[in-house]
Formats: structure tokens, sequence, C-alpha cells
């Protein structure tokens, strides 16, 4: 990278990290704990701390699926919130609920355009950049750098050249660990709110 770029690379590397990191901090400290406080009707500190094992495992893993089993046991055991929920809700948002990879493979797509072109892309674009991003996470499996398979159909969808890919893959181990503690947290989140819908409507 820096042969063919220079190092002046290394700069907007660094400008790209900063907009991933406070993306997911935005969506995990103020969107979702707003989602469970004004929806689970829950405490989001308390519901933190009760899932804090899973969430520093998913940040040490870097991977959604290896993190389920101690999910299941945090949400159940920790936060109290029954087995016959959390066995179904769970495994179905480690599979297809990918909030912090679809956000980061959004950043991630205009970064590598605004570097290949110069500019920023055109509004239409970044509708497509978006959707496709959030359809790509969906199928993205749980596993690290999972995120990075899937963006090559963005990349072509806008037919931006795939060896640009190279350039993200030097910090991505960083973000991968904190978009899968994104995940991890949002499939509690969606738990905890399934379990207070089910007990307003019993």
């Amino acid at each position: 990278v820096t042969a063919t770029q220079g190092p002046a690379v290394f700069a907007s590397l660094a400008w790209y990290m900063v907009s991933v990191i406070c993306a997911l901090a935005i969506h995990a400290f103020i969107v979702l704990p707003l989602i469970i406080r004004f929806v689970a009707n829950r405490n989001p500190l308390q519901f933190a701390k009760a899932m804090s094992p899973a969430l520093l495992t998913a940040f040490s893993s870097a991977s959604s699926n290896s993190t389920l089993p101690l999910t299941l046991t945090c949400v159940e055991e920790r936060a109290k919130i029954s087995n016959r929920i959390s066995s179904f809700v769970l495994p179905l948002g480690a599979t297809i609920n990918m909030d912090g990879t679809a956000l980061y493979e959004a950043v991630a797509v205009l970064f590598i355009a605004q570097l290949h072109y110069g500019h920023n892309l055109p509004l239409a674009d970044q509708i497509i950049v978006a959707l496709t991003a959030l359809l790509a996470s969906i199928g993205a499996a749980g596993i690290p750098h999972a995120g990075l398979v899937m963006m090559v159909i963005i990349l072509q969808a806008l037919n931006l050249p795939l060896e640009m890919q190279g350039i993200i893959i030097a910090v991505d181990r960083v973000l991968d660990m904190c978009r899968t503690s994104v995940n991890v947290w949002s499939d509690s989140c969606g738990c905890a709110v399934v379990s207070h819908m089910e007990t307003r409507t019993a």
C-alpha cells in the first residue's frame, strides 16, 4: 500500500477508522440503549452489565457464532430471559442481524470510492451502497473477516476495483472486533425486546 499509494494513505486510513468506530459507538451507546430503555423497558446499564461476558468474548474473538453459547448463557442466567425466546432469537440474530457489519461495509465502500475517484459518490450511488450493504450483511457468516467477503458484492455493484480492498485489510481486524461486539449487543437487545413484547401481550 505504501509503495502504490504513498505514506499519505495512512492518514486517510486513520480517518476511516475513526469514522467506523464513531458510527459503531453511536449505534451501540445511543441507539440500542434507547431501544432497551423505551421499547424493552429495561435499564440499559444493568442489561449491558448482564451481557458483558458475551460482549467481551465477541470483541476478543471477532466471531458472533463462537460467542453464541455464551450469549445464550448470559441472556438466560444473567438477564433472566426465557430459553424459549433466547434459543430462537439469538441464533436467528447471529445469522441475519448484522447491523454492525452493515454499517462498517457502507463506510468502507464509501471510503474506497472516495480514494479511487477522488470525490464523494452521488447521492443515488450512496443509497445503492446503503441498501446493498444491508442486504449483503444478512448473508455474512458470523466468523472473522466475513464482511470483507461480502463487500465484494457492493464493490462490483459500483464498478470499483476489488483490489482496493487491500488498503483496508491492514486495519480490518480491530474494526472486526468492534463490529462483532455491536452485532452481539444488538442480538441481545432484540432478545430483550421480544421478551418484553411477549410479557406485555400475555
